[in-house]
């Protein structure tokens, strides 16, 4: 293969598609999910992916993407709408300028993202947050970004680095750390994290990027409410954290539960995404609906509205995850891998390194997780004075580095804010990576008093 081992080959054309897959979309404006499909199938042919799995194996991509992303964002666009129609999103944002101020809600911002995103998958806690960011950037007439970037960052760190997410979660397990105190250092770690990578950076990046909200969008997410009575503080806050109190619930039945429990089944089914959302959703009707003066047939009508914005963003999501998946059965992954673990550097540096590797080569921050705890451990074993639960701490701050083309949140971010591919490498990408960098100092600091 042009006189290259196959690593390298496989490494080369990882590179060629990833270029062609931005060229295609930037210099070409070939849509995004079409590029995705055309990126996916040259890297499995080129990287000699048997022809009949090269389909096989983006649909697999594909579908394991949207099957759970695409309901996660039905069903949190409809609680949106049904949020922002009766006038909970206009209360909540009352109430964070009253409280923070209008200069500085984008704090605010920050703050109820790194609370809400504790037990919530980031695309949850994305979609359910979301209206906030339209409505505030409306309402105090403050760049979309400012406000986003803080919103991102506050849920993108304690995905990474706070269980019970489920990649920190597994990489406990593997290298056998103590869950309390990951918990503990993985928000001494976070929140300062959050803090440069949100509202600082968001500050300062805002200054070059303002993109223009999606007209659509926007209409569905920040119009002023129908309802002729806001719904009170309390009753919008129980009803949009009924999901994170019910993922909760699962995630302490999971801990102190058997597995053959019979309330942890049921806590792992109703603290389910899916099962949480839909709950949420199912109280909205009442809580944002009839309350609010609404009947069935308007409520149809909302809901019928707000899913047409999301039909690309789903598409697209999809194709991402279905280009992930031809990185990962081309070898491509592996061969990123194993480099990073051929280093001979401090174990937490070979955990972030090897994290971020695969993070870049995959696109899917949990698959770098735990992929990357598995190739560090056995050399851990080596290494028995190393702190396990900093360990964990810098698997996951790895697997945050470089969120590019072949990752669904580069392009669910995209898609929301209606950023250019260029734009979304400013902010979103830049970001992330800010994220896992600083995290990485303040593991390696924290390693030196602990």
């Amino acid at each position: 293969m042009l006189g290259m081992s196959h690593q390298n080959f496989l490494l080369l054309d990882a590179f060629v598609a990833i270029v062609g897959l931005i060229v295609l979309i930037t210099r070409f404006r070939v849509h995004p999910f079409v590029a995705l499909t055309i990126a996916a199938g040259f890297l499995g042919l080129v990287a000699g992916v048997p022809t009949p799995e090269i389909i096989k194996s983006f649909e697999k991509g594909f579908g394991s993407v949207v099957g759970f992303v695409g309901i996660v964002l039905g069903l949190g666009t409809m609680l949106g709408k049904m949020m922002a129609e009766s006038g909970g999103a206009d209360r909540i944002a009352e109430s964070l300028l009253g409280a923070f101020g209008r200069d500085n809600v984008h704090w605010a911002m920050m703050c109820v993202a790194f609370i809400v995103g504790i037990p919530l998958f980031f695309e949850i806690g994305f979609v359910l947050l979301i209206p906030l960011v339209f409505l505030v950037a409306k309402r105090v007439d403050m760049s979309l970004v400012k406000i986003a970037i803080p919103l991102l960052a506050g849920l993108s760190v304690v995905h990474g680095l706070v269980p019970p997410h489920p990649g920190p979660l597994l990489t406990i397990s593997i290298f056998n750390a103590d869950i309390g105190r990951t918990i503990l250092y993985g928000l001494i770690v976070g929140l300062p994290t959050a803090i440069i990578a949100g509202p600082l950076f968001g500050s300062f990046i805002a200054r070059f990027v303002r993109p223009v909200p999606n007209e659509d969008l926007a209409r569905q997410l920040s119009h002023e409410p129908e309802a002729e009575t806001l719904p009170g503080l309390g009753i919008t806050l129980f009803t949009v954290l009924l999901p994170v109190a019910l993922m909760l619930l699962k995630s302490a039945s999971d801990i102190f539960l058997p597995a053959d429990n019979a309330v942890r089944g049921w806590m792992d089914f109703i603290g389910d995404p899916v099962t949480a959302l839909l709950a949420a959703l199912l109280l909205s009707f009442y809580t944002f609906g009839k309350a609010r003066g609404f009947d069935a047939k308007r409520i149809l009508k909302f809901l019928d509205e707000c899913l047409a914005p999301t039909a690309a963003i789903v598409l697209i999501i999809g194709a991402g995850g279905g280009f992930k998946q031809m990185l990962v059965d081309s070898g491509v992954g592996n061969a990123i891998g194993e480099l990073a673990v051929q280093a001979q550097i401090s174990p937490l540096l070979l955990a972030w390194l090897a994290a971020g590797a695969i993070r870049v080569a995959t696109g899917s921050a949990t698959v770098a997780t735990i992929t990357g705890a598995g190739l560090v451990a056995p050399i851990v074993t080596l290494v028995p004075d190393v702190n396990r639960e900093l360990l964990v701490l810098a698997t996951g701050a790895g697997s945050l580095i470089l969120s590019h083309v072949n990752d669904a949140g580069f392009w669910l971010v995209k898609q929301y804010l209606n950023m250019s591919v260029v734009e979304t490498f400013k902010t979103w990408t830049a970001m992330e990576t800010i994220l896992s960098v600083v995290a990485i100092i303040f593991i390696m600091l924290l390693n030196l008093v602990v």
